[in-house]
């Protein structure tokens, strides 16, 4: 137990479970007043355990039981042990059947873990242990069962009943229920079962597979939803297609189904046969949803369908191993969004996420390894570090193996492993059979925490026409972490010429060959030193291509040769790395001064003429322009400071804005202008680039803050014929004190109509504002009728998004954000532990703020921390947050 009362669970104390559960038969009679869960287990004790005898321990909380029988004979009190956390059988046999019936209350349940209501629609969500909550049963994730589901209820309230597999029985029982049986062919773990029952309706499709199997699909929402799940559909279609023709993996059940409900903990859930969806990441039509949530439902729903074999045909052998199936499927779904829009687009959206996200994670006291070797609390790991880092670890194997060799490995790891629990160790021993090459080395990315760096000098040899690249690695302390040893670093590099070609690479002491014009330098020693041959004037090197790996690199080049690479590097990665290198170091210089943004400060010449010549440029992808002309952002700039200085950065970045816009003022005019379009709306790669480039646009010359350009932002939410336009308008009026600004916000929440997606963002824009009365706003929409702390998505767009989407408010330097929001999740955690630990780990990053503000968030913490009854979830965040700084 550490201070908080919690258990640590160590990596190293993995045990094989005692007994196997060889079938599962789940029979649930959903009442008002409480639903009965019946459960006939079949066990079997485990040739592999350590120990060929012990007693039977099953996980099960909250659960009221009724009776428990063992081979048939009833046992009574003295038979079992069961408290808060457990049910204990001594003396069973090596065979046996377990058969219990126990009683809960999905309606009490606000955690939403296990069986609960939503709006009306009974639910579940069982990853990661929320299956315990449902019935007595050894819910970890390497025992492996069939299960059987038998689902009975009032055929008025709940006409729809849903489970993993098959559809087998349907009955009419006469007394106004009816039942549904479902038969899962497939073995999976407790974690990966679902349940879904109440008045939905349903969009159908077909899709043939490439061995000509028929596959029902099926989405259900509830009524008023059914005509916003075409992209959604569309979007699991496509996905199926690739990964057959990618990765050669083909659907095998007889149907696939997604359900969409309100009121989620996650994004969605990749159970077996049926998807759980948070509805944000299904319902979309163009006057509620933006680009941006066309492409997030795409990607969600490939990255749930994905997981159908990297994460249920082959699952974790226990929770260490998360990253095996997520940083996996991430990489999967990331490489299935990229061959659908943009692949440079995509790597750079990826890179700007982990970079403001995990970097941060990775420098602040909640840092972790992509494997971590404990917890106390497994929803706490559900982090960007094992999602988004995890992703970047596989994409760095497929750097080293080229992605022939790569998809091979995949193939060699499923086929291997499939109905299996596996580890990491696995994974990569796939890939060293595939390639024959060691990765040992490489292992230190799933074990050591933190973020490396790279410092990396040029040096140029005229008259031995050479040019060598010394690279030196280090990587920061940790918790617990204090010495890190060398990574295995895939480093991919070009040199370019004065005119901006690539040169052939030869590394020196290579005796023929290997002339290329870009390649990759593996990285594996503290000091390396690379030198090409045959290079008779000084290049500019361009790296790291295409973010070859998860790292910061320290160089040494200037202005002018990252203005060089703006404007002349055909590598896209590269471009927008140098133009977000210009902008960022433009901006740091100034934060010091707390510049006034509407003074004339001037930019990098550098900086200017790159940008200019990407607004010129006509024929350069749109969206990718969009990508370059952004600037860093705030929470990005903040993670490169060793002390955060929150209204400097905001009123630097706010003056390089400015005076780009004023400066380019005439060609971003023009982009403006020229990429306006009033057709109907549609989600294609083209017009997304459009729209994405125009809105940018208009965003810098909001900042010029002329009255006559404020009319133009007006007239543009008024005329918008879709979300994304009308939302790139409004979200510059919300930090405009204007009084238009009230009446563009009534508005907009009207024509929300009640959709419950819409009111988000209308709560989201009010949060994420700039103007210093923002904080009072928030106070009083959680005071607002369409407010509700149960609602996750909700409570993240207003409380999520100022905390974390709003530093300038947030971080008000009498600490009256912090003091806040303390309150806030204190009372959140009382229903949704989950939810309350999330918007806590805001405060983790508290020591690397100046004196004042370290103070007001360590108060905090610590007032937390003094609470009686604090969930897990959030003591773990609080005393880790106070304990690694």
């Amino acid at each position: 137990m550490n201070e908080a009362g919690c258990k640590t669970v160590h990596l190293k104390d993995y045990a094989a479970p005692t007994f196997l559960v060889n079938r599962t038969e789940l029979h649930f009679e959903l009442g008002d007043a409480f639903t009965l869960v019946r459960a006939k287990l079949e066990f079997r004790r485990n040739p592999a355990a350590e120990s060929a005898k012990g007693s039977l321990v099953l996980e099960g909380q909250r659960l009221d039981l009724r009776e428990l029988r063992l081979d048939g004979r009833l046992l009574g009190p003295e038979g079992y042990i069961a408290d808060e956390e457990s049910l204990t059988i001594h003396n069973v046999p090596d065979e046996f059947v377990l058969e219990s019936v126990v009683h809960i209350r999905p309606q009490d349940n606000t955690a939403l873990e296990g069986l609960y209501l939503s709006s009306g629609i009974f639910c579940t969500q069982c990853e990661a242990q929320g299956f315990r909550k449902i019935t007595y049963f050894p819910d970890r994730p390497d025992v492996l069962s069939r299960f059987s589901t038998t689902i009975v209820a009032d055929r008025e309230r709940c006409p729809v009943l849903l489970s993993n597999g098959n559809p087998v029985v349907r009955k009419e029982l006469g007394d106004g229920r009816h039942l549904v049986s479902w038969e899962d062919p497939f073995a999976k773990p407790s974690y990966l079962f679902a349940l879904v029952a109440g008045r939905l309706e349903c969009l159908e499709d077909r899709f043939v597979t490439s061995s000509g199997r028929s596959i029902v699909l099926k989405i259900f929402v509830e009524k008023h939803n059914l005509d916003k799940c075409h992209h959604a559909m569309h979007s699991l279609k496509k996905a199926m297609r690739w990964d057959e023709k990618v990765f050669g993996l083909e659907y095998d059940l007889d149907i696939f189904m997604i359900v969409a409900v309100d009121d989620f903990n996650m994004g969605a859930m990749e159970n077996k046969g049926l998807n759980i969806f948070n509805s944000k990441y299904v319902l979309a039509k163009p006057d509620t949803a933006t680009d941006a949530d066309y492409q997030a439902i795409e990607e969600v729903i490939a990255h749930e369908y994905f997981h159908n074999w990297t994460g249920n045909r082959v699952t974790c052998r226990d929770w260490f191993q998360l990253s095996l199936k997520e940083g996996l499927t991430v990489f999967r779904d990331q490489e299935f969004s990229a061959d659908q829009v943009s692949r440079s687009i995509k790597r750079i959206q990826d890179v700007r996420n982990l970079r403001t996200v995990q970097f941060a994670e990775d420098a602040g006291p909640l840092a972790h390894s992509v494997r971590p070797a404990s917890y106390q609390e497994i929803n706490n790991f559900y982090t960007a570090t094992v999602y988004y880092k995890g992703a970047e670890v596989v994409r760095m194997i497929q750097n080293l193996l080229g992605p022939d060799l790569f998809r091979q490995g995949v193939r060699r790891y499923l086929q291997d492993h499939d109905g299996q629990a596996a580890t990491v160790e696995d994974f990569l021993q796939a890939m060293e059979d595939v390639s024959d090459r060691s990765l040992k080395q490489f292992r230190l990315w799933y074990s050591q925490a933190g973020t490396p760096v790279l410092r990396v000098k040029g040096c140029h040899d005229p008259e031995g026409a050479t040019y060598e690249l010394q690279v030196e690695q280090y990587c920061p302390a940790t918790p617990g972490q204090m010495e890190k040893k060398p990574f295995h670093i895939p480093l991919v590099v070009a040199l370019l010429d004065p005119v901006g070609n690539e040169l052939p690479l030869r590394l020196e002491d290579e005796k023929c060959g290997g002339e290329v014009l870009a390649r990759v330098l593996e990285v594996t020693s503290e000091r390396q030193v690379f030198r090409f041959g045959g290079v008779k004037e000084r290049p500019v090197p361009s790296l790291p291509r295409g973010f070859s790996a998860p790292v910061r690199v320290e160089d040494d080049l200037g202005d002018k040769e990252r203005g060089f690479l703006l404007q002349f590097d055909r590598d896209p990665f590269s471009r927008w790395e140098a133009g977000q290198q210009l902008a960022g170091r433009a901006i740091l210089e100034l934060v010091p001064q707390h510049p006034d943004p509407t003074g004339g400060t001037p930019l990098p010449d550098s900086l200017v003429a790159g940008f200019r010549k990407i607004l010129q440029d006509e024929g350069m992808d749109k969206g990718l322009a969009a990508e370059i002309l952004s600037l860093p952002s705030e929470q990005y700039l903040a993670e490169l400071m060793k002390e955060i200085d929150v209204e400097g950065i905001y009123l630097a970045r706010e003056c390089v804005r400015r005076q780009l816009a004023g400066s380019l003022q005439k060609e971003f005019l023009a982009a403006w202008h020229k990429n306006r379009e009033t057709g109907p709306y549609d989600a294609e790669p083209r017009s997304v680039a459009r729209r994405s480039l125009k809105n940018l646009c208009l965003a810098y010359l909001s900042a010029l803050d002329e009255a006559g350009f404020r009319q133009e932002l007006l007239a543009s939410y008024r005329d918008a014929g879709n979300m994304t336009d009308r939302l790139g308008a409004l979200n510059l009026l919300v930090d405009c004190d204007i009084p238009e600004r009230d009446e563009v916000l009534d508005d907009f929440f009207r024509r929300a109509k009640g959709d419950a997606l819409v009111l988000d963002k209308w709560f989201a824009m009010q949060a994420r504002s700039r103007l210093p009365f923002t904080l009072a706003k928030v106070r009083e929409l959680i005071s607002h009728p369409d407010f509700n702390y149960r609602n996750p998505n909700r409570v993240r767009s207003l409380l999520g998004v100022f905390s974390r989407g709003n530093p300038l408010r947030f971080h008000a330097d009498d600490g009256s954000g912090y003091a806040f929001l303390t309150g806030q999740i204190l009372l959140i955690d009382r229903d949704n532990p989950q939810l309350a630990a999330r918007l806590a780990e805001v405060f983790g990053s508290w020591s690397r703020y100046d004196r004042q503000r370290r103070e007001h968030m360590r108060n905090q913490l610590l007032s937390i921390k003094s609470r009686p009854e604090l969930s897990r979830d959030l003591s773990e965040v609080v005393f880790r947050s106070l304990e690694g700084a």
